[in-house]
């Protein structure tokens, strides 16, 4: 009981509630008008959940003027005062998306003095008022069908009551004893803070007694379908465009110190729109300092790079550059480059193309035990145009500097985005901000794959087998919290 407590305060998880949305209106409305009678008696009560949500709703409007004939709930003053605030105004006060819909009653309990020197929304009262609206409660969402079941966790599609879009439900089974899985806290934790356009968005958390749902945003499919749907043959410049926002989202994470440690296809979603967002962050790591050493039994071995399966655990950010390269191959051929099946012949593939490493292409790596104990062949590098004809000279550039063996040789993220293989898609994309999708600018669409049947980026459904696998290594997901 102690460690639930403790993990619902350390990850602002709502407390579990068994009333229905319209039996928590009911209650909210009765404390309401309860509040109003008190205030008539005394001024100086107040209810500490709705008191600091009003105080702040009254201070806001103060200064910013809602715009007339978008509230569809007028609020009149009993100081004769009138004004109005909107769906819009509480949604900002609260960070909620604009497109939700609050419950009618909700808007139209707001009605109270604004008082002297209101104080900032307090995290518990805002947590109160987004119980009060239907978050942290299972009836706010509909399930629709079953997508797949893991050894953790469940995973259903659905609708959310409060936007009327679909949502992705993971259902987390909890064990008395051992409480919520290790991946889970880890990727909530890390997570709940990010917000950005090329990485999946959760939406809201839901716990209980005997599970832990986690509310994702739901998108179409993921790259290794798109591959599939395309009869992996993509676009180049499509393969660019992808390529892009992979990067993007990668540098906010990496910006952040966060490491994914698991880049690879069937984690990067995609939606109809070729929106592409980074998913499944339950191997990702915060970068602390000073450097810390982690596990080399990370990232799924066709893309973990060659320090790694060679025993490294002092990585940093490089330890994901290696899986671009990867995917960026993959993306360009429809084939994966190295898909070995044990670490030795994982190995044995690396260094067949990019040639067997030696003190002048990797420093250090002759003294490297493992490395001595494998006795590999010596291989000259393959020339990388043999293998991706369709790329061009600046795109076998950057694939040559994502694929370096020394790991600090690596490029990064914020030098891969300013590469001239990019310079087609222009400068405008480069100003965006976080949140924006780069499809807000017109210049930016996708072409049709020339392998494509029907429509090679409209797809209908998650992949039921991209979830599988994710369920085995507990809960990972594709998520942002940004409402609790």
């Amino acid at each position: 009981m102690n460690k639930m407590k403790t993990f619902k305060r350390r990850f602002s998880l709502s407390v579990p509630r068994t009333e229905t949305i319209e039996e928590s209106l009911a209650e909210f409305t009765d404390q309401f008008n309860q509040l109003n009678n008190r205030k008539n008696e005394d001024p100086a009560q107040e209810h500490p959940h709705m008191g600091h949500l009003n105080k702040d709703i009254k201070a806001q409007q103060s200064s910013v003027s809602p715009l007339e004939g978008q509230s569809p709930t007028p609020v009149r003053y009993r100081n004769g005062n009138q004004r109005r605030f909107s769906m819009e105004d509480v949604s900002k006060r609260l960070s909620l998306p604009m497109d939700i819909r609050l419950p009618p009653e909700f808007l139209q309990k707001l009605e109270m003095e604004s008082p002297e020197g209101s104080k900032p929304l307090s995290r518990t009262s805002r947590r109160a008022s987004l119980s009060d609206i239907g978050f942290g409660k299972m009836e706010t969402y509909v399930k629709l069908e079953k997508l797949g079941e893991g050894t953790y966790a469940t995973v259903f599609k659905g609708r959310s009551k409060l936007t009327k879009n679909l949502v992705a439900l993971k259902e987390i089974r909890l064990e008395h004893e051992e409480g919520a899985p290790c991946t889970a806290i880890r990727e909530v934790s890390l997570l709940k803070n990010l917000k950005h356009a090329n990485i999946v968005t959760l939406h809201d958390i839901i716990h209980t007694k005997s599970s832990l749902t986690l509310v994702f945003e739901y998108l179409d499919s993921d790259l290794k379908q798109y591959l599939d749907n395309c009869g992996n043959l993509m676009s180049m410049h499509n393969v660019k465009i992808f390529m892009f926002q992979l990067l993007r989202g990668l540098s906010y994470c990496h910006q952040l110190k966060i490491l994914h440690r698991d880049l690879k296809p069937q984690n990067l979603l995609i939606n109809g729109r070729g929106e592409l967002k980074l998913a499944d962050f339950g191997l990702a790591r915060a970068k602390s300092v000073p450097t810390k050493t982690y596990s080399n039994e990370v990232v799924t071995l066709w893309y973990r790079p060659p320090d790694v399966l060679l025993g490294s655990t002092e990585y940093s950010t490089p330890i994901d550059m290696w899986g671009v390269g990867c995917i960026h191959y993959e993306m360009v051929t429809g084939r994966p480059m190295f898909p070995g099946s044990t670490v030795k012949e994982e190995l044995h593939l690396i260094f067949r193309m990019l040639g067997t490493p030696t003190e002048e292409s990797w420093p250090g790596i002759t003294s490297n035990e493992e490395f001595k104990a494998y006795n590999f062949t010596q291989y000259r590098a393959q020339p990388l145009i043999n293998h991706v004809p369709r790329l061009d000279p600046e795109g076998i550039d950057l694939l040559m500097s994502l694929l370096l063996y020394e790991a600090k040789c690596r490029i990064s993220t914020e030098s891969a985005l300013r590469h001239p293989y990019f310079m087609a898609l222009g400068e405008r994309v480069h100003l965006l901000p976080e949140t924006a999708s780069i499809f807000s600018l017109k210049e930016i669409q996708l072409q049709k794959d020339p392998g494509c049947r029907g429509s090679s980026y409209q797809h209908s459904g998650v992949i039921i087998e991209n979830w599988s696998n994710m369920f085995d290594k507990t809960v990972h997901g594709s998520l942002c919290l940004t409402w609790l």
